[in-house]
């Protein structure tokens, strides 16, 4: 087996220490960092999104996967600084104002960072405006909203109106998610993409920003 296959099959495992150990190895060899992130890691990360969206792993298996690939990438980042890799997009995550659910958004994050995106996570509770300067000032692609409350989804109203007003808001695509959020209510509210799960997120994530 290659040591790109072993490095996916060991994050897929959620392995982190011998992630870790196989990403030196590589670097060692003198393999481009771009290829361990893309064919290494990623892929493995990508294999186990897609196997969350059947169903076939979950919530902990996606999150010791995830660990292992941030062991990883830890491993690589300065290489990758001085190669000059980019993030293939950014995105700006966040609860909603009033809501303090954060499993899915977590899970979000991981996703999207397993596709190569640099992801900035304003945590719960985020207001309108912390998103739009957020994305203001990280010159963001995408602003990703959360919410897991009826209660606090006309929070998501106030976020794509906000930056609609903003001088980013033929810029910056809105996607909106969680339990009662449906897509309806995103073409309501006027906001871009709707996905129903963690990886489907962060699939329509990537696809905006290929675009």
């Amino acid at each position: 087996m290659s040591l790109l296959m072993e490095i996916s099959e060991n994050l897929q495992k959620g392995r982190a220490k011998v992630v870790k150990e196989l990403v030196q190895k590589a670097i060692d060899e003198g393999m481009d960092a771009n290829t361990i992130l893309e064919e290494g890691l990623l892929h493995g990360m990508g294999i186990i999104g897609g196997k969350f969206k059947n169903n076939e792993v979950y919530v902990p298996d996606v999150l010791i996967a995830a660990r292992a690939m941030n062991t990883g990438t830890e491993v690589l980042k300065p290489l990758m600084v001085s190669s000059g890799v980019k993030a293939k997009g950014k995105v700006i995550l966040g609860t909603v104002k009033g809501d303090l659910h954060d499993i899915g958004k977590n899970l979000v994050r991981m996703m999207m960072e397993g596709k190569g995106l640099e992801v900035i996570d304003l945590g719960v509770d985020v207001p309108a405006e912390k998103f739009v300067e957020a994305a203001i000032e990280n010159n963001a692609d995408i602003i990703a909203c959360s919410a897991l409350l009826t209660t606090t989804m006309t929070e998501m109203k106030n976020i794509v109106e906000k930056v609609k007003a903003s001088s980013i808001g033929d810029k910056v695509k809105i996607m909106i998610g969680g339990a009662p959020v449906t897509d309806n209510f995103r073409a309501s509210i006027g906001a871009d993409v709707y996905t129903a799960d963690a990886a489907s997120a962060a699939e329509e994530a990537l696809a905006i920003c290929l675009a």
